[in-house]
């Protein structure tokens, strides 16, 4: 009986054996068409060196280890999808199609496209392939990231200013500034009293994807403000099903990225002596830049939820943000709130989508110009402190910058909100209409104090400056939409209607002569003993819309678009209240033709050809209106008693200030754009090509007169024949590698070639940078000559130093004299080309990315070396760097003349940031019934930058503008930019 149960176990045992052996069997289909789908890779989860793949008829045959496990099914183009199997059985699997990028859907103006419709040149990025850290603004998302945009910040400063640049200047008063478009609600671009970025409001951890449209033909639709081009910015929304929550924090660390090269203490010992200088040697040895920057802490925490119905969807989020900068008294704090609703009813025939944020803002800002000063020029022999107090006695009677900082203040609060509902009915199938109302409403309070300090050689008196400002931006907008097919064409045709209206008021009070008694003099107002100035203004515009858009397809191989604008703008005359923008585009599926329908290769090739206009109405206010004045000097006025002897006692006489001009009228821009879309080898390769010719023309500008007897000094008018033109190639191009496999990559990048030239000028030279300080404010560093770039730069040949110890410069006339009509053209302060790549790499649950951006061909004028690396400064025992002793017979006296010796390449490259991380399994912590996923991750910012500038950084535009014209590539004491360690958590519910 024994052996009769052994041999009973034994054949069990071998018929499991060869039960675990056994194979299992299927088919794979597509979802939709429900055909085979051969290549597909099955593998058993967790061991993908087993796989096998479909056959031409989607059957598979894979061996099995054991009874039952779970198989995965992975191809390019779809899902990757996992289906338990048990036994042998026979598997029939279905895998749904992966959204391409083909199908992804972009924003354009007053709708949404696929990708494969687009026939406007338009660049898109979606949330998970924004640069990531320390981020303040929705710029800094997109910095490198679409081929043709330029972003530039103005400083190091935590949310500071930003030039975007798209497709090169195209205008002179109006600057770089293009249009936003936040969730389909149209931002003003007038100042909201906030000195920094006005993008910081927005809580860039609740953007879902930043839309920009390059061209004429996608940007037309928003007429006589896109010339600059338009970044459309969606928030993320809810979608159906089960509720998420998301709870995200940060904390950085920020450090001075890269020191100037002064001297040491022992340097300026020997260089004073060496210079026969002043020495005024404290006995210290300090480094004032180590001294006076700091370990900045940041921190972000971010809770957001979502989830919905097949009714309703909504989306949800507050958010806090603390970013310290490098300087003291330098901190940027926002609060931030999001509510995005959508719900529908009457047989979904009705939807109504509701917006809101919510957001204040804190920012402190520093005296940055005298901190960086001080940082490079200060004795570094000086001590800081004395018996534990700050040194009261450095050379050359300066203020101890650490009591600087203590009384110096700059502080404003902002709180704004941006709200808009959009509802929509269909009326029948395919026609909508939509009813958007929205309003954006600021307010902000800005105090600038100094509080009263006295010292044995120094005094400072207190005062306040006081700045109020209110702007209230309200939006109504409909639009009809009517998509509808007959046969193979496929139309859509927009009609829409927009009235916008701007409120602006700032109320301005300057006191001084505040007592010392502890108290801020923002808090003691009426302790002034003296009210300095005080001033108010209130600026109203309204802008009335109509356009249209017809977007044609036949058997979506052939593409139409085509838009008309008319706005109509209270800030021109009544000659010209209205002005018209049109365009139109082709585009070409070629890969829908019978030719390439069936190739392995090329899986999309498109092209896309577009010309259209858009237009500029970023002028001041009433320009076009008569102003008046008061003034009893001169020959204003006349004496109406005979008894008057002098023009204290005279009456007021009305005077002009600014003539009217009814016929001033819009700038003009107009694009031609020809495109090139492809992807091949299974999408795995993919990119666009374009090649863009831009004009402006009309160009806005406030002049002085020809008639040297005019009642105004200056007007506002539109230059004739003048163009501004910029024409270039962007080139963009993608690789993947099979995602499906434990290590994946990606790699990619894009370069754009831009030519700026202005044509056609009246004038010899406008002015846009010019020098500041003692002896050097007003000379010209850059401007705006015909034949060349804007923010050319025009100056002295610096050739050496003479005999004499004086600045030697290149008689380029040949007259024998040294004069303004001597000055080159140095180069340009725009950029030849710009550039960005990245790589991103994927190990089982490590991702690693890294992005680098740089430009090439552009110049920087260091005006810090300029103003205070000289051979006078060290002799008079001041810090400089080894500018000051590079020429030996340089006399102290020279003077520091504008001129080529303090023009510099401003090319770079940088690793903007790059981010580890790790995607932790809630399981393997016991927290899995819990949450979906936990993620870790450390970031870089500004790791490193290769660059043959001499100053902090190459990315920097502290100039001033000149006449309201834009100034560029010049630093003046800009604050530093930093390098930035961050470390993150996310958690998935």
């Amino acid at each position: 009986m024994k052996k009769i149960y052994a041999l009973l176990l034994l054949a069990f045992g071998c018929m499991s054996y060869s039960y675990a052996q056994g194979n299992v069997s299927g088919i794979v289909v597509s979802d939709v068409e429900k055909v085979p789908v051969p290549g597909v890779s099955v593998y058993i989860k967790g061991e993908p060196k087993g796989a096998v793949t479909t056959d031409f008829d989607g059957n598979f045959v894979i061996k099995v280890q054991q009874n039952e496990g779970i198989l995965v099914f992975s191809y390019v183009g779809f899902k990757t999808k996992e289906v338990p199997f048990s036994g042998t059985q026979k598997l029939n699997v279905s895998l749904a199609e992966e959204v391409s990028t083909l199908n992804e859907v972009v924003v354009v103006g007053y709708g949404t496209q696929k990708k494969s419709d687009v026939t406007g040149a338009i660049g898109s990025v979606k949330s998970e392939n924004f640069n990531k850290g320390v981020v303040a603004n929705a710029g800094q998302l997109i910095q490198g990231k679409v081929a043709g945009v330029n972003v530039t910040a103005a400083s190091g400063e935590p949310g500071a200013n930003q030039d975007i640049i798209i497709r090169g200047v195209g205008s002179l008063r109006s600057g770089t500034t293009p249009l936003y478009v936040v969730d389909g609600f149209v931002l003003d671009n007038s100042g909201n009293g906030v000195a920094t970025n006005p993008l910081n409001f927005i809580n860039p951890q609740d953007i879902e994807s930043i839309d920009v449209l390059k061209d004429a033909s996608a940007a037309a639709i928003y007429g006589s403000r896109a010339a600059n081009g338009v970044i459309v910015i969606t928030t993320k929304k809810g979608a159906k099903g089960q509720a998420k929550i998301n709870l995200s924090m940060t904390t950085g660390f920020s450090s001075l990225a890269n020191k100037v090269d002064v001297f040491s203490a022992d340097e300026f010992r020997r260089q004073v002596a060496a210079v026969n200088g002043n020495l005024q040697d404290g006995g210290a040895n300090t480094d004032w830049q180590d001294e006076l920057t700091r370990t900045g802490v940041s921190q972000n925490v971010n809770l957001s939820m979502n989830g919905g119905t097949d009714k309703s969807n909504y989306a949800a989020s507050v958010g806090m943000d603390n970013q310290e900068g490098i300087l003291q008294n330098s901190d940027l704090k926002r609060y931030s709130g999001r509510l995005n609703l959508n719900q529908k009813a009457l047989n979904d025939k009705l939807n109504v989508a509701f917006n809101l944020t919510a957001t204040k803002l804190e920012n402190s800002r520093p005296d940055a110009r005298n901190v960086v000063g001080n940082m490079l020029t200060l004795n570094p022999t000086d001590a800081v402190y004395v018996n534990g107090q700050p040194n009261v006695n450095l050379s050359n009677d300066a203020v101890n910058p650490l009591i600087s900082q203590r009384i110096y203040s700059d502080e404003t609060t902002n709180n704004r909100i941006l709200a808009n509902i959009s509802p929509s009915y269909e009326f029948i199938k395919g026609l909508t209409y939509k009813f958007n109302l929205g309003v954006d409403y600021s307010m902000s309070q800005r105090d600038i104090q100094v509080l009263p300090y006295t010292s044995a050689t120094n005094t400072t008196e207190s005062t306040l400056n006081n700045i109020v400002t209110n702007n209230n931006n309200v939006l109504y907008e409909n639009t009809l939409t009517y998509n509808f097919n007959v046969k193979a064409h496929n139309f859509t045709v927009l009609a829409g209607q927009s009235y916008q209206k701007t409120q602006v008021n700032q109320k301005n009070f300057n006191f001084r002569g505040f007592p010392d008694n502890g108290v801020e003099p923002k808090n003691q107002i009426g302790a002034a003993g003296d009210l300095r100035s005080k001033s108010s203004s209130a600026v109203e515009n309204e802008l009335q819309s109509f356009f249209g858009r017809l977007n044609y397809g036949y058997d979506n191989k052939y593409l139409l678009t085509a838009t008309l604008r008319a706005d109509g703008s209270t800030k021109f005359g009544s000659d010209n209240s209205y002005a018209y923008f049109p365009s139109v585009a082709l585009g070409w599926n070629i890969t829908k033709e019978d030719f390439l329908k069936e190739s392995e290769v090329v899986n999309n090739l498109k092209l896309r050809a577009s010309w259209g206009q858009t237009g500029v109405q970023e002028i001041p206010s009433k320009k076009t209106k008569t102003s008046y004045t008061e003034s009893n000097s001169g020959y204003d006025t006349y004496p109406l008693d005979p008894t008057d002897t002098d023009l204290a006692s005279y009456p007021y006489g009305s005077i002009y200030t600014r003539l009217a001009n009814p016929a001033l009228q819009w700038e003009v821009s107009t694009q031609t754009n020809i495109g090139l879309d492809f992807s091949l080898f299974n999408s795995r390769l993919s990119g666009t090509v374009d090649y863009f010719n831009k004009v402006s023309d009309n160009i806005l500008l406030e002049v002085a007169p020809v008639d040297p007897i005019q009642p105004a000094s200056t007007y506002w008018t539109n230059i004739p024949n003048m163009e501004v033109r910029n024409n270039g190639i962007e080139v963009a191009l993608d690789y993947s590698s099979d995602k499906s496999k434990d290590f994946s990559y990606s790699i990619g990048g894009n370069v754009s070639f831009t030519k700026n030239k202005v044509v056609n000028s009246p004038y010899k030279i406008l002015t846009t940078g010019a020098a500041q300080g003692g002896g050097q404010t007003g000379a010209t560093i850059n401007g705006v000559l015909n034949g060349h770039p804007i923010g050319s730069f025009y100056m002295l040949d610096f050739t050496g130093i003479g005999p004499d110890g004086q600045n030697q410069f290149a008689d380029t006339n040949g007259d024998g004299s040294i004069l303004d009509n001597d000055r080159i053209v140095a180069g340009s302060a725009l950029p030849d080309y710009i550039y960005a790549f990245y790589l991103n790499l994927k190990y089982k649950n490590f991702d690693f990315v890294a992005n680098f951006n740089g430009a090439g061909g552009n110049k920087i004028y260091n005006h810090v070396a300029m103003t205070s690396f000289n051979r006078g400064n060290l002799a008079n025992s001041f810090n400089t760097t080894d500018r000051a002793s590079q020429y030996l017979n340089e006399a102290s006296t020279n003077s520091n003349t504008v001129s080529t010796r303090y023009l510099e390449d401003g090319s770079y490259l940088r690793l903007n940031n790059a981010t580890l991380g790790y995607n932790l399994s809630p399981k393997l912590v016991g927290l899995g019934d819990v949450m979906d996923n936990i993620r870790l991750s450390v970031t870089g910012q500004n790791l490193f930058v290769i660059t043959k500038y001499s100053g902090y950084d190459p990315e920097i535009n502290t100039g001033t503008s000149v006449g309201e014209i834009q100034a560029f590539g010049i630093d003046y004491f800009s604050y530093p930019r930093s390098r930035t360690i961050v470390f993150g958590l996310n958690v998935a519910f």
